[in-house]
């Protein structure tokens, strides 16, 4: 006789629950402020007292050095950037987190239970008067290092720093400590997935421009790989910096040359323009909006702008004492080939066709037009908005261009405000 047995399986402990949750989570490569939210959350759900996690991690961006990520029981998430400075702030040198880099240890805890207790970081003190009892951190490192190698708290490797933070009367029991510390693991791979993402979209963008960093990270990446798009097509450059570089200290010269582009780069961005690469003291820029007539207001509008913002530089740098420089502006219009030219180990996304070299042409009549702003009879026709006076500067040949080009320039009254940048 055969007989049936059934067999009970154990609940799986709540642990292995929150694992499998992350584990997900870091496959539908959700992002890290979700991904902490939820966690809290279900940290709560297990009976885990639990008034702030705090999140720290490092960031590879120009802009911030790291970024921080709160959660509080009462009102839910929060991040801030941690802006780069020369000297570290005072914040973090009194931080236990700070302590747990500097002393090398693997965690640090605080219990704040106790009648009259007062501790040496001003944060503990903070928290418990907003009523915490306990306090536990931690940190994990996403690089595998030599055992024998200390730590630099001012240069710390890449990893994440995490607090938590109980309100409970007893603070947090072993086994509350105990989960947490199973699942660290889990929730640091999650953590250096997210931010692995992240950093990739922040260098593309900022190394490649918003728009090709963009198609590059969403796999555009095969070389000659292309599409056709009709665009206008801008080059700016600085005037007279050839001149500057020879009487300019090297370090002034980059500062000099970094507030100017700050300004460009602001304007084209902010008229929905994509910069794509810099050339020396000048750079190539593209708008491609819905439609060419929208491209080519937001271009000339980018124009007039940079007019106004560039006369208001120069006009603080001469009162500061330094050094100015005005600017060259070429626009045309057309047909170009959008994607990834080079060879198999160094690729460019950039832009390449008949318009590109016209508009290129155009940025070599400044000098002798005597515009610093010259724009094609393809940007004249596009232009539907009427705000912009474009006026004629008569038909040229232009070299390696078959056929003459009427060429324009938009029309500035004499003595305005903006007059300063208008030299060529």
């Amino acid at each position: 006789m055969i007989q049936n047995t059934l067999s009970l399986s154990a609940e799986p402990h709540p642990s292995e629950t929150l694992k499998a949750w992350l584990l997900q989570q870091g496959l539908d490569g959700t992002s890290r402020s979700d991904v902490l939210q939820g966690y809290c959350q279900r940290l709560v759900d297990l009976g885990i007292p639990l008034m702030r996690v705090h999140v720290a991690q490092r960031a590879y961006n120009p802009q911030f050095g790291g970024i921080g990520f709160d959660w509080l029981r009462k009102s839910g998430m929060s991040h801030q950037h941690y802006e780069r400075t020369e000297l570290p702030v005072k914040q973090w040198l009194s931080s236990p987190m700070f302590h747990l880099l500097e002393t090398d240890q693997q965690e640090y805890r605080e219990r704040m239970t106790q009648t009259g207790h007062h501790s040496r970081f001003p944060l503990l003190n903070t928290l418990k008067t907003d009523g915490a009892t306990d306090y536990f951190a931690t940190g994990l490192l996403f690089e595998k290092r030599k055992p024998e190698e200390k730590i630099d708290p001012l240069d710390a490797p890449e990893g994440v720093l995490i607090s938590w933070t109980s309100d409970g009367t007893n603070g947090f029991s072993d086994g509350d400590l105990d989960l947490i510390r199973s699942v660290n693991p889990y929730l640091g791979l999650v953590l250096k997935s997210s931010s692995n993402r992240q950093m990739a979209r922040d260098l593309l963008s900022v190394y490649l421009g918003r728009d090709a960093g963009r198609r590059v990270l969403s796999g555009e990446i095969q070389r000659g790989s292309s599409q056709q798009v009709n665009a206008v097509i801008c080059y700016f450059d600085l005037t007279g910096f050839t001149e500057l570089a020879e009487q300019t200290p090297g370090q002034d010269l980059i500062d000099m040359l970094n507030e100017y582009f700050a300004v460009a780069v602001s304007v084209i961005q902010e008229n929905g323009g994509n910069i794509l690469k810099f050339m020396g003291d000048g750079m190539l820029t593209m708008f491609n909006l819905e439609t060419i007539e929208s491209a080519t207001d937001a271009a000339l509008e980018a124009a007039t702008t940079l007019r106004q913002q560039i006369a208001a530089l120069n006009q603080q740098r001469e009162q500061d004492g330094l050094p100015t420089t005005g600017f060259t502006l070429a626009l045309h219009a057309g047909d170009i080939l959008y994607g990834n030219i080079g060879a198999e180990n160094r690729l460019d996304f950039t832009v390449i066709g008949p318009a590109v070299n016209l508009t290129a042409r155009l940025s070599g009549m400044h000098r002798t037009i005597g515009q610093n702003i010259i724009v094609s009879d393809k940007i004249f026709a596009a232009s539907r908005s009427g705000r912009y006076d474009l006026v004629s500067l008569g038909r040229y040949m232009l070299r390696g261009i078959s056929e003459p080009q009427e060429l324009y320039t938009v029309y500035q009254r004499a003595g305005s405000k903006d007059q300063a940048s208008s030299k060529p």
